[in-house]
């Protein structure tokens, strides 16, 4: 197994600090599952003696850890499989992920996943960080959905855009076809949202839910058929926007899960969830500068639109 050797002189300013959290503070590259692993397997000595993450330092001297590098042949491997690059360079890249292309591998998945493309794309280049069954992974967007998705090439990248997404730090605006046509042209769904409590795989409306938060704008009307919206997302539930629209009573079209019917547009074929992420911002890992991009709407959107209008 290859290894990874970093050591830290401890000075008197740390002492009583604890061992794992000097680490982490110290090595911003290194991800915190690493770190676990090496002192739970007994790969961490301070002054020559093996320490637990817990053991709090006692004065000057030297904090030593073997870190296990991970090998090839673990996790997914590299696919060759097209990708629409929006913006990449050494420490992040920002994928145009196509509908039907699933974010990381799971239970039933096949070597097709963003995650396989990017393996290849990058030549294996990929954070650490987490499961080894998603490297680079900060944020996801569903099978279905279209749209912006940054990943993580470095550690320490990924260490700061999952601290800019948890601390709200980011813009992230949709783009989605809803059933039926709101009285309002605007408005705020504050919602908690958690895991439903009998369809294991789908999220619901509940008091006992995760805080959730999403502002949506009609922008387009189609009789009183459909309308087209943009969502903004303050928080980042599971499946939110979906949740939000369906609990408005206006679910998103092509959303089974979420309570549309193919009966109530007839003459209208919708080949999927009609959701994209249109917009996203979010500080540049490395140098705190606002990055901001956009993805124009999939041709499946403007066929959607055309056959919308032309239905009324």
């Amino acid at each position: 197994m290859a290894e990874r050797m970093i050591q830290y002189f401890v000075p008197d300013t740390v002492q009583g600090q604890r061992a794992d959290k000097v680490f982490a503070d110290s090595f911003a590259d290194v991800s915190r599952a690493r770190l676990q692993r090496a002192f739970d397997s007994g790969r961490v000595t301070y002054k020559g003696v093996i320490i637990d993450k817990g053991y709090k330092l006692n004065g000057p001297g030297k904090l030593h850890a073997s870190l296990e590098e991970l090998e090839k042949g673990v996790g997914p491997q590299a696919v060759a499989i097209p990708l629409e690059i929006v913006y990449e360079d050494a420490s992040i890249v920002v994928v145009n992920k196509a509908a039907g292309m699933i974010t990381h591998p799971g239970n039933g998945t096949s070597e097709d996943t963003l995650v396989h493309a990017l393996l290849h794309h990058t030549d294996g280049a990929l954070s650490s960080v987490g499961s080894p069954e998603r490297p680079g992974i900060v944020h996801r967007l569903d099978k279905e959905t279209t749209g912006l998705i940054v990943v993580a090439k470095t550690d320490l990248a990924h260490h700061r855009l999952a601290s800019a997404f948890s601390e709200r730090n980011t813009y992230k605006c949709y783009q989605a076809f809803i059933l039926g046509v709101p009285l309002l042209k605007s408005g705020t769904c504050r919602e908690p949202i958690g895991r439903h409590p009998v369809h294991r795989t789908r999220m619901s409306v509940q008091g006992s839910g995760r805080t959730a938060h999403t502002e949506w704008k009609v922008e387009s009307i189609y009789g009183d058929q459909a309308a087209r919206v943009t969502c903004v997302i303050h928080t980042g539930r599971t499946h939110q926007i979906r949740v939000h629209m369906s609990h408005l009573k206006h679910p998103l079209l092509g959303d089974i899960s979420y309570g549309f019917k193919a009966n109530r547009l007839p003459e209208i074929v919708v080949p999927r969830v009609m959701l994209h992420a249109a917009e996203l911002h979010f500080p540049h890992p490395e140098t705190e500068k606002k990055v901001c991009l956009k993805a124009p709407a999939p041709a499946d959107f403007e066929i959607l639109e055309q056959r919308l209008r032309a239905s009324n």
